[in-house]
């Protein structure tokens, strides 16, 4: 019995995969989930339209950066630079400071900072608007005299989703969600367990080219993610009544477009994994979590550590949710978008080269 326990401990040790199973998969983890998720405001970019100009309006600024929640994106001149700062993706919140704000302040009189908010990330949104109000709150107690009332409020405005729908946010990461799970990982399973059953041998001897092997396995799981997200894009039109702003015929080229993505990286996995079992756990690690955690549909990026916004620029679901929130709830064109979509497009080109070398090396093997 002892040498058998002996037996196993050396058997484990010495299976690499199995080792990153058990100690490398629960230590990422934890780093993952202790990083990324989190409701706190770290860093979030705002734009300031100060109509005032003078050195109360400067004080107030210099206390919301000083907070260390937010950092100044632009400094606007004009209220028709607001919409155009929230269609650049860049901003997170416009602090409209009124005319002559430090001369009401001087002569006792309320005033009112306009907060606007890009409400297509409901929560986000909320959680921005409160740490601002609570620091005017803080500015306004400073500027108080005696018996005086408050004398700065906020009026709040959000934006693309004034009613704060959670389904507004939803929805998006959803159809990513599912995207990914239908399209990589049954990709990746589907071709495994071909391998994993010796048919692949049987396939490639077969008058089928490759390509049309390859062609012939993933084009089911091109149609089902498409109905799937048709499917999904219809109940939120019609049960959710969420909006669809922008060209629905651009919205479903994207949503083509990363179904290609993500049949090519499950293509890819397929190519390095020779069992059912090894493909599931590549996708759900390496595709699942990412898309749960790093993807901006739960927790907002802008929160995390830098490495892990660095790691985020190369998730693909992360692009697609901007592409999706900015076509439904913005109404926003391709001029707006396509630097999302090329990287998308980049992505998918480059895990079919990977998986076509694999396969040829594969071939070459056998």
């Amino acid at each position: 019995m002892k040498g058998f326990i002996i037996k196993e401990f050396l058997h484990i040790f010495r299976d690499l995969r199995t080792m990153l199973i058990l100690f490398g998969m629960p230590v990422a983890q934890v780093l993952l989930f202790g990083f990324a998720i989190t409701n706190e405001i770290n860093h979030a970019s705002i734009a300031v339209l100060d109509r005032a100009k003078d050195s109360k309006s400067l004080e107030l600024q210099q206390k919301l950066t000083a907070s260390g929640y937010f950092k100044f994106n632009a400094q606007l001149d004009h209220s028709t630079e607001i919409e155009k700062a929230f269609q650049s993706g860049k901003v997170k919140e416009v602090v409209v400071i009124p005319a002559d704000f430090e001369k009401t302040l001087a002569l006792g009189q309320p005033t009112a900072v306009q907060l606007i908010n890009d409400a297509s990330d409901p929560n986000t949104a909320n959680l921005i608007s409160s740490y601002t109000t609570a620091i005017l709150m803080d500015f306004a107690a400073n500027e108080m005299t005696q018996n005086q009332a408050m004398p700065v409020t906020t009026e709040t405005t959000m934006l693309y989703n004034p009613e704060l729908k959670g389904v507004f946010m939803f929805v998006p990461g959803t159809i990513t969600i599912l995207l990914m799970l239908v399209s990589a990982m049954m990709t990746s399973i589907s071709i495994a367990r071909e391998k994993e059953m010796g048919t692949m041998e049987v396939l490639l001897i077969s008058p089928l080219k490759p390509y049309q092997i390859i062609l012939g396995k993933v084009m089911p799981y091109v149609v089902f993610s498409f109905v799937n997200a048709l499917v999904i894009l219809i109940m939120a039109y019609t049960i959710f009544e969420m909006p669809i702003n922008g060209s629905l015929l651009l919205l479903l080229a994207e949503t083509l477009l990363f179904i290609l993505m993500a049949l090519s990286m499950g293509l890819f996995i397929s190519t390095i994994s020779n069992t059912q079992q090894t493909a599931m756990l590549l996708s759900m690690f390496a595709l699942m979590l990412p898309t749960i955690l790093l993807s901006g549909f739960v927790f907002p990026v802008e929160n995390m550590p830098d490495p892990l916004q660095w790691l985020s620029h190369l998730m693909p679901s992360k692009w697609f949710i901007i592409i999706v929130k900015s076509i439904m709830l913005k109404g926003l064109g391709f001029m707006y978008i396509w630097k999302e979509t090329l990287i998308i497009l980049a992505l998918a080109v480059f895990f079919v080269l990977l998986s076509i070398k694999n396969f040829e090396v594969r071939l070459n093997l056998k």
